[in-house]
C-alpha cells in the first residue's frame, strides 16, 4: 500500500527557537524571554535572543526549503509578536512578519500549517496567574480567534497546543522549562483543565472567525510504547500500557489519554479520576462539551518508545532495553517500532487521521574539511522511522502527514544551542546555513514518496 498519495511531507519549527528579534517590532515579553535571561536555567547561558534570526533571514530561509523539496512548513506564531501583553491592543508589525512568511510559503509552493501555541507564554498573562487563571480560556480563545481571522484567507491547516505535557509538566511540575516552577498537584491538575478547556474554546472562535473552511488539529505528545513480539497478547499489553494513566510522580503529566481522550472522546479516562481524584478541581458537563469539539486531525510528536510485553495476567510489562542500546546526541532511546504503534494504536482508539508533527533526531554535527555536514547517523534513523511509519499506513492507520524535527539547528530550550536537530547546520555566529547531508537524503525520500 505505501503512503497515501496526497501525504503531507513537511518540516516543522517553533517561533523562540529560531526567530530571535526579541526586542523588534514590537513583541512583548514571554516566560522564555525572563526564564532565559536567569542565572542557571540554560546551559552555557545561552537564550533565544537572536537564535537563528529567522525573522530577518525567513525568505532565505523559505527558499532553501523550496531547494530542498519541503512541500509543508509547520511554524509557530508568537503569541507576543501578535499581542504584546497577551490580550488587548493588536502589533501590526508582527502581522506583517507572518502574512510576509505565509506569503513567501506560498510563492514558493508549501503549504503553511500553523501552530498557535509553542510554549512562548505571554509574560504579562503569566503574571495574572497565566493557566492557572480560568480568564486564560478566553485569553487564548481571543488570540486563536484573531490568528484565524487575519490568516485564513490563505492559511487553511492550524494546530491549537503543541505538547502540553512539556509546558505544564516541565514548566511546573519538574520546574525544567519556563517559568521554571514546581507547584503543587492541584495546581497542575487546573491548569491542564484550563488548557483543554481552552482547546476547545479556540476551536469554537476559529470556525467562527475563518474566511474559509480551515482544518484544526492538536499536538500532544507521549513515549509511544511498542509491542515486544507481534503477538496479540503483546500487542495489547502495549496498547493498554500506552493509554494507562502514570501514578502522581515526576512522569505524571507524560501521559498520553488525560490530555486526549478529552478532546477527542469528549470524557477523561477513568483510571485517571480514579488515581487523580484528590488534586482535581470542579469537572462540569459544560466543561467536557466545551473541550469536546469536533477538529480535523489529531497529531502527535513521537521521537521514542519503550517495548512492552504481557505480564501474563491481562496486563503489561516493560521489556528491559539492550545492554548499549543505540541512543541520539541528547541522549534519548532510538526505537523505530514506535513510529509505527504509536500511530497506529491512536488511530486505533480516536479514528481521525494522524499527522505525525515532530519526529527526528539530535546528532553530533559539525562541519568537515570539505565544508560540508555528513550525518549519516541521522539518515539511518529517518529511514528506519520512516519505514516503520509506512507499516502503520500499511495496518490500516489513516497518516496523513509527517513533519521531521526540525527544518534547521535552533535553540533547544534549556538545552540551548547544545544539541543539534536540523537537518540543516546553522554556524550561530555568522549565520550560514549549510544543508546537511540528510537534508538531501530527506528530498530525495519525498521525491521517491511523494506521488503528488
Amino acid at each position: 500500500m505505501g503512503f497515501r498519495k496526497d501525504f503531507v511531507w513537511g518540516s516543522a519549527t517553533a517561533s523562540y527557537q529560531i526567530e530571535g528579534a526579541c526586542n523588534e517590532g514590537g513583541r512583548g515579553l514571554s516566560v522564555w524571554d525572563v526564564f532565559c535571561h536567569e542565572p542557571g536555567h540554560v546551559e552555557e547561558g545561552h537564550t533565544g535572543d537572536v537564535a537563528c534570526d529567522h525573522y530577518h533571514r525567513f525568505r532565505e530561509d523559505v527558499r532553501l526549503m523550496k531547494e530542498l523539496g519541503i512541500r509543508a512548513y509547520r511554524f509557530s506564531i508568537s503569541w507576543t509578536r501578535i499581542f504584546p501583553h497577551g490580550i488587548g491592543e493588536i502589533n501590526e508589525e508582527g502581522v506583517r512578519f507572518y502574512s510576509e512568511l505565509i506569503d513567501e510559503l506560498q510563492e514558493q509552493g508549501i503549504t503553511p500549517y500553523i501552530t498557535l501555541f509553542h510554549w512562548d507564554y505571554p509574560y504579562e498573562l503569566y503574571c495574572k496567574g497565566g493557566w492557572l487563571n480560568d480568564e486564560s480560556v478566553r485569553w487564548f480563545a481571543e488570540y486563536a480567534g484573531k490568528i484565524v481571522e487575519l490568516f485564513s484567507d490563505r492559511c487553511v491547516h492550524y494546530i491549537t497546543f503543541n505538547e502540553p505535557q512539556c509546558f505544564i509538566g516541565s514548566g511546573y511540575l519538574s520546574g525544567v522549562h519556563a517559568p521554571g516552577l514546581r507547584v503543587s498537584y492541584r495546581d497542575i491538575f487546573r491548569m491542564c483543565h484550563n488548557v483543554l478547556k481552552a482547546h476547545g474554546a479556540a476551536v469554537i472562535a476559529m470556525r467562527e472567525k475563518a474566511k474559509q473552511p480551515i482544518r484544526i488539529g492538536y499536538a500532544p505528545t507521549c513515549t509511544a510504547n511498542y509491542p515486544q513480539s507481534e503477538s496479540a497478547e503483546d500487542i495489547e499489553a502495549a496498547r493498554q500500557s500506552f493509554f494507562a494513566c502514570p501514578p502522581i510522580g515526576s512522569r505524571v503529566m507524560w501521559n498520553t489519554a488525560w490530555w486526549s481522550d478529552p478532546v477527542l472522546l469528549g470524557h477523561y479516562p477513568e483510571d485517571g479520576l480514579i488515581r487523580y481524584r484528590e488534586y482535581l478541581p470542579e469537572i462540569t458537563e459544560e466543561d467536557m462539551a466545551l473541550i469536546h469539539q469536533p477538529i480535523d486531525f489529531y497529531a502527535q510528536n513521537i521521537y521514542n518508545g519503550k517495548a512492552v510485553m504481557s505480564d501474563g495476567k491481562g496486563g503489561y510489562a516493560f521489556a528491559p532495553r539492550k545492554t548499549g542500546a543505540a541512543k541520539t546526541a541528547i541522549q534519548w532511546a532510538i526505537t523505530p517500532e514506535c513510529l509505527r504503534w504509536g500511530p497506529r494504536f491512536l488511530y486505533e482508539r480516536y479514528r481521525l487521521p494522524i499527522v505525525i508533527t515532530e519526529n527526528g533526531m539530535s546528532a553530533h554535527d559539525a562541519v568537515s574539511l570539505d565544508g560540508k555536514v555528513h550525518d549519516p547517523n541521522r539518515i539511518d534513523f529517518l529511514h528506519r522511522y520512516l519505514s516503520e511509519l509506512e507499516k502503520a499506513t500499511d495496518d490500516g492507520a489513516d497518516i496523513e502527514g509527517y513533519f521531521l524535527w526540525s527544518f534547521m539547528d535552533n535553540f533547544e530550550w534549556a538545552k540551548g544551542y547544545t544539541d543539534r536537530f536540523g537537518i540543516v547546520y546553522v554556524d550561530y555566529e555568522t549565520q550560514e546555513r549549510i544543508p546537511k547531508d540528510s537534508a538531501y537524503w530527506y528530498r530525495d525520500w519525498i521525491r521517491e514518496h511523494g506521488n503528488a
